[in-house]
């Protein structure tokens, strides 16, 4: 069974900042891409940025500058660094990862966090 668990959320005022984790357990046998995703009320879920095993990162234009995304392979661990937040940036954070797994038979697939609320008072 491969679990996500993210910890890190809050509540901050504009100009501040917070760190997102996302650690991933059970029967792992390798993680490649790894991500942060976030979904307003009424809105559509968007992606925030991604890594691959190798370190290359993708950001939306939204956070680039502000947010820094970074892993650690050894603990299959996620990060979000977010700095100078905007009330915009008030979301639910999902992470996900593309894990093969002892119970997929090591067939790749997508796990999906509980999600961790960020809300940025103005």
């Amino acid at each position: 069974q491969v679990q996500l668990v993210e910890s890190g959320g809050g509540l901050v005022q504009a100009g501040g900042s917070l760190r997102l984790s996302c650690a991933a357990s059970g029967s792992i046998f390798s993680i490649n891409k790894m991500g942060w995703y976030r979904q307003a009320p009424g809105k559509q879920r968007e992606s925030v940025a991604t890594i691959t095993w190798g370190g290359n990162t993708v950001y939306a234009d939204s956070v680039k500058g502000r947010f820094t995304i970074s892993r650690d392979n050894a603990k299959n661990t996620v990060y979000l660094q977010m700095y100078s937040l905007k009330p915009e940036d008030t979301s639910v954070y999902y992470c996900a990862a593309t894990i093969s797994a002892l119970t997929t038979n090591f067939v790749p697939r997508d796990y999906w966090g509980q999600g961790t609320q960020v809300t940025v008072s103005s």
